[in-house]
């Protein structure tokens, strides 16, 4: 197949294509602004691709996905069988201050792209979405069937592109998506390729690793009176390159059985923030500084996949769903970003 990546040069992104590249003989187009991707990312991809003897697998665009006249040219030149779609914005509190970016970013852009979908006849497409969807649900673990209430334009933005797509795909009878939800994604490639380069992340295991190699001189707690067995928040983390073969499966499904569905993409089990912060503590052996501080806007108690129908309809099974493996490839992902500068 010949495949579409926007976004492939970001975390979750690249490892997708990491895993294309080394599981798979699929053509490979990266399309990537490079506003959080890096292109340091794109040339380890390259090599993988050298090393697997798949270098004409792989080409890269540097483009912004607003550039619409751009992007159509694109696809009437490189006739795409498939497009994965990560190209978003996805900082919470960032979209409280700024939601018309969220909008234009993740919203518009999706269905732009999308209409360029239906326009060229690429009938698969896969959706990175988000557990945000689901606001503050009332369920725990939260199924696929748990009603959608977001409760920040992020939330919002992704809800609204899965619309999109559902509208479309009852309107355009050959066009078929998989929307993927992920909840917490974490941890870098298990052999330390790749991983996270966004120089001011907010996930929880990348700050963590930042403060263990002494990036940052401390950590912060925000909150400690919620409703847990410890008072911080919990969340389901999901090792990045689980999360990446949930998106091959993808593709084999959409290729079978040639119909849309949406997954929950996690582990059915949450830890701690503070559990977070003492597994980073042991795999790292730096007992670094934390502080505890008042809730953050946006933030819920508890966010857990149920992740049944994944596993059962997709064949998806995780083979990195331990802590520590996930705070230790953080860990020694941040060792190697610092051997570089």
């Amino acid at each position: 197949m010949n495949i579409l990546v926007t976004g492939g040069a970001g975390y979750i992104g690249g490892h997708v294509v990491k895993q294309l590249l080394e599981e798979t003989n699929h053509k490979i187009t990266i399309i990537d602004n490079l506003s959080t991707g890096s292109i340091k990312t794109v040339n380890t991809l390259k090599e993988i691709a050298k090393h697997v003897n798949k270098e004409n697998n792989l080409s890269f665009i540097e483009a912004d996905l607003s550039n619409f006249s751009l992007i159509e040219g694109i696809f009437k030149a490189k006739n795409f069988d498939a497009v994965i779609h990560f190209a978003a914005s996805i900082v919470v509190p960032e979209s409280v201050k700024n939601p018309i970016k969220y909008y234009m970013n993740n919203t518009v852009n999706t269905t732009n792209l999308i209409k360029l979908c239906i326009e060229n006849n690429v009938n698969k497409f896969i959706f990175s979405s988000t557990a945000a969807v689901y606001g503050e649900p009332d369920e725990i673990p939260v199924r696929e069937t748990t009603p959608t209430n977001p409760i920040n334009p992020y939330g919002m933005s992704k809800l609204m592109s899965e619309n999109v797509l559902k509208d479309c795909g009852i309107a355009y009878k050959d066009f078929k998506y998989i929307i993927l939800r992920y909840f917490n994604v974490a941890g870098a490639d298990i052999k330390i390729r790749i991983g996270q380069r966004f120089p001011n992340a907010t996930h929880l295991i990348k700050v963590a690793a930042e403060t263990a190699v002494g990036k940052r001189d401390k950590i912060y707690i925000f909150g400690t009176d919620y409703p847990t067995k410890d008072g911080t928040c919990i969340r389901d983390f999901i090792h990045v390159d689980d999360l990446a073969d949930a998106h091959i499966k993808a593709l084999d499904y959409l290729t079978e059985n040639n119909k849309s569905n949406i997954f929950n993409c996690g582990y059915g089990k949450g830890y701690s923030v503070l559990e977070v912060i003492n597994t980073m503590k042991e795999v790292s052996g730096v007992n670094f500084k934390v502080e505890i501080t008042g809730r953050r806007e946006g933030d819920i108690g508890v966010s857990i996949a149920d992740n049944t129908k994944i596993k059962k309809e997709m064949g998806w099974q995780p083979k990195y769903d331990d802590l520590k493996i996930i705070c230790k490839t953080a860990f020694e992902w941040e060792k190697k970003l610092l051997s570089e500068s």
